[in-house]
């Protein structure tokens, strides 16, 4: 099993040294796993689509499409009690995990939940109906603000377009970041996503295989033509190494970022990432 280069207390105290720092110029960013990133910004902190337990490898354990995870878990999901924001792209579980945002929000019940307004109805009942109060929905194009964190609902394809796929471009200090969330290519997403100049974007790699039931994602080199083509500062991939069925090499990815200029980061899950503003 791949080890996160750092995880638990270590990772803990990683992320509490970056907190404790209030330097603006300076905006941290960690991988979690699969497509979970945590973003820390002069000691706030907003967490993207995290999956932080085994819910899917015990749900398909004797099935034809087991969920072998790859990468041991880099926290468990209670001791982030100091997240103000959490967002999930779309209802898959590697996306949305009860058992992973339960805990989380038992720790920070002040957080809050940002995702896509199609999908309140089914979030709602499977973290408890009380959970509506801290929904934050958006529709496409719609923004909100959560702390110091301003987040703007933009399209997502997973195979198709849908309001219930969606990708947030966040706005922090000097910072400007976008997810995807799951996606793949579609006519108009360069157009709409150049504007926004985006410091970092993170993207998924791992691709499209139907004979492994796989579908909906951008592969390598897919995510760094579009990293490229909207300018983006930074790309960073995503959605690799967490399953054995569903899993791609980063090479293939930095290559291209290579060939084209592109800057990428290809982090290890549980390592930290620093940028620093634009002159």
């Amino acid at each position: 099993m791949i080890q996160p280069l750092l995880r638990d207390d270590a990772l803990l105290a990683n992320i509490a040294s970056a907190r404790a720092d209030r330097e603006p110029s300076r905006l941290f960013t960690w991988w979690l796993g699969q497509s979970g990133f945590l973003l820390c910004h002069a000691g706030d902190c907003l967490l993207f689509d995290p999956y932080l337990s085994d819910s899917l490898t015990k749900k398909y354990a004797a099935t034809d499409k087991p969920h072998v995870r790859m990468t041991a878990r880099v926290i468990d999901p209670a001791r982030l009690d100091f997240v103000q924001a959490v967002t999930s792209s779309h209802n898959h579980t590697d996306h949305f995990d009860a058992e992973t945002l339960g805990p989380l929000f038992l720790a920070s019940p002040a957080a809050k939940l940002v995702l896509a307004a199609a999908n309140v109805d089914f979030a709602a009942p499977r973290l408890g109906e009380t959970s509506r109060s801290r929904c934050v929905p958006l529709a496409d194009g719609e923004r909100a603000t959560v702390g110091p964190f301003t987040i703007e609902a933009v399209p997502a394809a997973h195979e198709e377009r849908s309001p219930a796929f969606t990708g947030f471009v966040v706005s922090v200090g000097p910072f400007r970041l976008y997810h995807s969330g799951d996606t793949v290519l579609f006519p108009g997403m360069e157009a709409r996503l150049r504007p926004y100049a985006v410091d970092l974007a993170f993207l998924p790699i791992n691709g499209r295989a139907p004979e492994r039931r796989v579908s909906g994602n951008l592969d390598g080199l897919e995510a760094a033509r579009l990293a490229h083509a909207i300018a983006a500062r930074c790309v960073v991939p995503c959605h690799y190494e967490m399953f054995e069925f569903n899993t791609a090499s980063p090479v293939a990815f930095a290559t291209e970022c290579a060939r084209l200029g592109q800057a990428c980061m290809v982090p290890r899950a549980g390592e930290r990432l620093t940028i620093r503003a634009r002159p």
